[in-house]
């Protein structure tokens, strides 16, 4: 809940089993009593495999109307960043001499923050500037309430996530979402 970015120390309130699996490793390590780096990560896609945007491309070629939640919030964020972000963390910690000090949970996103519902009408948006011939246009995506799309598993509504630790602590400028997002359209619709 909250509208606000979660900040690392924030208290954690897992909704679903596999995020209190994910709760209950965090929870391991830092029991293990090992110096180890925990990166929290959301809304994760990648350009090979099943992601939400090849999802919203089929959907709005097949379909005549695309309604998409848009009270849940976070920052879509590629695999491709995530791989090159702890590239470069693993550099910095292995090369540090008091790398134990650098121990510690850190939030890994891209920067910014949309809705399901505005990375779906990014992805439109994208594919039209493309000519893609779509059946719903990015302006006739209608946004729902979470509510209004059941799901077995409940999501939540905030899972904006703070950089400042990461970015202050490895000396990084995290790109918008919208630079990865771009990027990865790109590879798929080639």
């Amino acid at each position: 809940s909250g509208d606000s970015q979660w900040q690392e120390d924030a208290p954690t309130g897992p909704l679903s089993v596999y995020g209190r699996g994910k709760l209950m490793g965090e929870q391991a390590i830092q029991a293990s009593g090992a110096k180890a780096l925990v990166l929290r990560t959301s809304w994760v896609y990648a350009a090979k495999g099943s992601n939400f945007a090849k999802t919203m491309l089929r959907l709005a070629t097949e379909r005549d109307s695309l309604n998409v939640v848009a009270d849940q919030y976070g920052a879509p964020t590629g695999a491709e960043l995530i791989a090159d972000v702890t590239a470069h963390i693993l550099r910095r910690v292995l090369g540090d001499q008091d790398s134990a000090a650098l121990a510690g949970i850190y939030h890994l996103a891209a920067a910014g923050e949309t809705s399901w519902h505005g990375f779906a009408r990014f992805v439109l948006e994208h594919a039209e500037r493309n000519g893609v011939a779509l059946k719903v246009s990015a302006d006739k995506v209608g946004a729902i309430a979470t509510e209004a799309y059941p799901l077995p598993a409940p999501r939540p509504h905030n899972s904006r996530l703070a950089l400042g630790k990461l970015e202050t602590t490895f000396q990084l400028k995290m790109p918008p979402w919208q630079q990865g997002a771009q990027r990865m359209l790109d590879e798929i619709q080639r």
